[in-house]
């Protein structure tokens, strides 16, 4: 049994049947093509399937693709963009580049999803985070190349900005 699935993937409408069971990474990855959102532990644990539903960080790995029906789910691929369709990097993006905050890049995009939706709540409420919380923060994934610490900078970068 294929249940239809509608939703603004990133900045267009897509259209895909899934499977009852199907998880929201396979469907991305194998049914829209976005495979920007890699699967590490399959149990909600590197943060590595890192999206955003409804611009919340959401593990891919822990959703069903019908959870996503009528709803926007925003991966990488969406972060790079500006009007123009030119694949801009964002400032987040931006920042990782110029700290070296990344080097196999398994991990790198369930870091930037989370950060967005992290750095957007802080921004709302005005906030200027310290170091610690930028740790607590990326305590919910696992990298096992950088050592943390260019991430971490690159985040405090554009946290206070």
């Amino acid at each position: 049994m294929q249940l239809p699935i509608s939703l603004h993937l990133n900045v267009r409408e897509r259209q895909a049947l899934a499977a009852p069971r199907l998880l929201l990474h396979d469907f991305l990855r194998h049914s829209l093509g976005a495979t920007g959102t890699h699967v590490g532990c399959e149990h909600g644990v590197c943060g590595a399937c890192t999206v955003l539903i409804d611009g919340v960080a959401s593990r891919a790995c822990l959703t069903l693709a019908v959870q996503v029906d009528g709803r926007r789910v925003d991966t990488v691929e969406g972060l790079a963009h500006d009007d123009s369709g030119d694949g801009v990097l964002n400032d987040l993006q931006a920042a990782f580049k110029r700290h070296h905050a990344l080097q196999c890049g398994f991990c790198t995009a369930g870091i930037l999803m989370s950060c967005t939706d992290w750095l957007a709540r802080q921004r709302k409420g005005g906030r200027k985070p310290t170091e610690a919380e930028v740790r607590e923060m990326l305590s919910g994934h696992l990298c096992r190349c950088t050592g943390y610490a260019p991430i971490v900078a690159a985040v405090m970068e554009v946290a206070h900005a």
